[in-house]
Order: structure tokens, then sequence, then C-alpha cells
């Protein structure tokens, strides 16, 4: 395969790329390098993927509808995974802007790019967040999604729509994938386990919303990884005899699909941070909050289809993906 990887230098970007080149692909990756959080780590990402020959990458904003174009028709990729967005809930209430220009004219650039070029088949991140008011747990794919309570998670349901749209007129494979809560080493400073090990370690109070009462589906990156390898040489095919009078969320009459990762776990925040505690062998303070506005109180996912289809489910336990993190932590960090 002759992969673009959008999002290059991001968290997934950058581990799902090394897999790829791992198995003998040809990676270019893509990256606006912004500064919506710690440039350096993103630098440090790519520099490790430079060691691979089979691996280019262009620093390049999705958005730039000229230079995607100049992009897709020089490259004819063969596969396209698109991991660049403006991600998090709770920065969406302070710039709306950056998530309408990244997430929605930035993908629609890609679809344009995927609907030119021949792309066999487009992978892309959508959010567990998409389920918003919906309490019905485990989360599953084949039940609504149209109650948002984020700007973040209301953009990344339109990728999905803007997705069918595009696989419906012009029988694009796509397949859109709703990552829950993703952890693991490399991780993005401004998630959970990386801000409370800053702030424990400096002896810092931890915020602490909703009293740690949330649930979340904590999803080691080497488990969402495996997920996307998996699916990525499977594209969609129109369901048969799909109906339209009672149409189901998941699937489509065109090659389109949705797909849970998530652990199949749903950890109480408490546990999360205890479990961090002892992997750190120190104690938290904690400034105990209420719920925060975008947020829900519990993500579970029901990941029956995909283990379906590629015969995987997310393994990883809490504990060790937090020591793998907490190791490299001390490591890149020198602490």
């Amino acid at each position: 395969m002759h992969v673009l990887v959008t999002g290059a230098a991001g968290f997934i970007g950058f581990f799902l790329s090394q897999r790829l080149l791992d198995a003998g692909h040809t990676v270019v990756g893509i990256d606006n390098l912004n500064d919506y959080y710690d440039v350096r780590l993103k630098q440090d990402r790519l520099a490790l993927l430079h060691a691979y020959p089979a691996f280019r990458s262009v620093t390049l904003d999705i958005a730039d509808t000229e230079g995607m174009e100049k992009l897709f028709a020089t490259e004819r990729f063969t596969h396209v995974v698109n991991l660049a967005a403006q991600a998090g809930v709770r920065y969406s209430l302070q710039n709306p802007l950056a998530y309408v220009q990244s997430n929605l004219v930035g993908f629609g650039n890609i679809l344009e790019g995927c609907r030119h070029n021949g792309v066999e088949h487009l992978v892309f991140a959508s959010s567990s967040s998409v389920y918003g008011l919906n309490t019905t747990q485990p989360f599953s794919p084949h039940r609504e999604a149209n109650h948002p309570v984020s700007l973040y998670a209301a953009t990344k349901r339109s990728n999905e729509l803007m997705a069918h749209s595009y696989s419906h007129l012009y029988s694009i494979p796509c397949t859109g994938l709703r990552f829950f809560t993703v952890y693991g080493p490399w991780g993005r400073p401004d998630m959970a386990l990386h801000l409370f090990t800053t702030a424990i370690v400096q002896g810092k109070p931890i915020k602490v919303f909703n009293e740690g009462r949330m649930r979340r589906d904590f999803t080691y990156i080497d488990d969402i990884v495996e997920g996307v390898m998996r699916l990525l040489p499977l594209p969609p095919a129109p369901t048969p005899k799909w109906d339209a009078a009672h149409p189901d969320p998941a699937t489509s009459a065109a090659p389109w699909r949705i797909y849970n990762i998530g652990n199949n776990n749903a950890i109480e925040l408490n546990v999360f941070i205890k479990t961090l505690e002892d992997a750190l062998g120190m104690t938290a303070k904690k400034d105990l909050l209420p719920m925060q506005p975008g947020d829900v109180e519990a993500t579970y996912a029901d990941i029956d289809d995909l283990a379906a289809l590629t015969d995987f489910a997310p393994r990883t336990p809490l504990a060790k993906g937090i020591q793998e993190f907490v190791a490299w932590y001390r490591n890149y960090y020198k602490i």
C-alpha cells in the first residue's frame, strides 16, 4: 500500500505510521505542526519516523485546498487514513472556528482528493464523543448518534455524514472509526493521563471533574493501531438488502461502515487515578470539580462488529498501559 497518513506527527498518526512502515508499506505523512500543544513532541515523533527510508513527511494543513489537490495528484495514494483534526472537547468551547476549518473544511479536501484520484479505501477517525446524550450502554454504532454535546463531537459526526455522501455518490469505500479515550506513550499533553502525571510529579493538584465519578473506556494506543491495521486492507462493500425503511446507522447501501474501537470496559476516573498513583509510587492531590460543559458521564464501546470482521478485540489491561506510559514519561522528560 502507498498510504497517506494525515496528522502523522500526532499521537495516533505516529504509531500507525510506524506500524505501516514496519509492515513494508510506503507512507507519506502530513501535519501542519500547529502549536495546540508542544511542537517539540511532534517533531520528536517525526524524527523517529524519518529513520525509515519509506517515509516522507510534508508540512501541510489539510484545510489548504490547493496544497491537498497537488499532493493527491502527485502521489496517487492507494489508501488514506485521516487522523488530522483539531482535537479536544473543552478547547472547542474556546476556539470553535479552528474545528470548523480543520475538521470540516480539511476533511472536505480529503474527500475530494479520494474522489478524483482513485483511492481504494479511506479510513477516518471519528470519536466516541459523537454518542453525546445517548445513555444506552454499551454504545453501539447501530444506534443513532445525533445529539452531540460539543462542537468537537458535532464535527466528528459531520465527518461520518460527509463520508457517507461521497461514498454514496462516488462509490468511495469509507470506514469511520469511533475511538474511545486513547492513551499510552507519546500521548498528547492535553489529555488526562499526561496532565495528571505532570501535576503529580510536580506536587501540584490534579483537576478531577465530576469528582472522579465519570467512567471512560480507556483504550491503549497499540490496540487502536492494531484495529486500524486490520481494517485498512478491508474496504467495505454495500450492505446486501440494506433496508432504507429501517436504516441501520452503522451500515449502508453505499460502501461505508462505522466501527467502534474501544477496550469494551468502562473504568471510573477515580480507579484510573489510583492506577496511575500506583505506577508512579506517588499520591495525587485532588481538586474535585463539577462536570464540565461538553463532557459526558460515561463511555463504553460495543466492539462486536470489529471483533466479528477482524477477529481482534482490544485487550491491554489498564495497569499495563499506564505502566508503559509512566516508563516513557520518565525517560522522555528525564524524571
